[in-house]
């Protein structure tokens, strides 16, 4: 079993910045990729960035240069810090971990999927 919790969304001015942190928690050995998604309203939900766990990175063209994706194996955390943000940056944010192996009672698994509560992010004009 695997719990996600989201922090750092807010409402912030255009120009400014944010920091996203997602923490997974539980008995977990390894997470191959981790990625942050976003929704705005009325539309599909996108990929804005991911990474590997040997650190690779992709980005969406529209965060390409604004946003760093960042993680911490140790702490099984992974961040989005988010400069120069713009009013089309307005959504929900939610993080995405592929491939979870975790140990529970003698056993060990491996969770395919798993995704934050989401937390909001708003840019003010």
């Amino acid at each position: 079993q695997v719990q996600l919790v989201e922090s750092g969304g807010g409402l912030v001015q255009g120009g400014g910045s944010l920091r996203l942190s997602c923490a997974a928690s539980g008995s977990i050995v390894s997470i191959h990729a981790m990625g942050w998604y976003r929704q705005a309203p009325g539309k599909q939900r996108e990929l804005v960035a991911g990474i590997t766990s040997g650190g690779s990175t992709n980005y969406a063209d529209s965060a390409k240069g604004r946003f760093t994706i960042s993680r911490d194996n140790a702490k099984n955390t992974v961040y989005l810090q988010m400069n120069s943000l713009k009013p089309e940056d307005t959504a929900v944010y939610y993080c995405n971990l592929d491939r979870v192996r975790y140990y529970l009672n003698s056993r060990y698994y491996t969770s395919l999927e798993s995704w934050g509560q989401g937390t909001q992010v708003t840019v003010s004009s």
